[in-house]
C-alpha cells in the first residue's frame, strides 16, 4: 500500500503546490478509502489495489489543483483544511 499512496502524493503534490506531502499523503488516503467504500456500496466486486490507484490518479489529474478548494464547504472533509501548518503557502 506504501508505494500506492507514495506515487499519489507526489503526483498530487505536482498538480498543487499548495500542499505538504502531508497533507497530500491525507488526501490520497481519504480518496482511496472513500472510493473502495462506495464501491462496495454499490456492490461492484472488488477490482484489486491497480484499480484503485487508476481511480484516485483519474480523481487528482482532473482536481488535484483545486482539490483543496472544492472540499472546502463539505463538512466531512472541512477538517482536513483547517490547519494552515498543511500548506506550503
Amino acid at each position: 500500500m506504501e508505494q500506492y499512496f507514495e506515487r499519489l502524493a507526489e503526483r498530487l503534490m505536482e498538480k498543487n503546490s499548495a500542499l505538504t506531502y502531508d497533507k497530500a499523503r491525507t488526501w490520497v488516503e481519504l480518496l482511496w478509502e472513500d472510493f473502495e467504500s462506495s464501491y462496495a456500496k454499490a456492490g461492484y466486486e472488488y477490482k484489486g489495489k491497480d484499480m484503485t490507484e487508476r481511480m484516485v490518479m483519474q480523481i487528482i489529474d482532473r482536481h488535484g489543483d483545486s482539490l483543496h478548494e472544492f472540499f472546502s464547504n463539505n463538512p466531512k472533509y472541512k477538517h482536513l483544511l483547517n490547519a494552515d501548518d498543511h500548506l506550503t503557502h
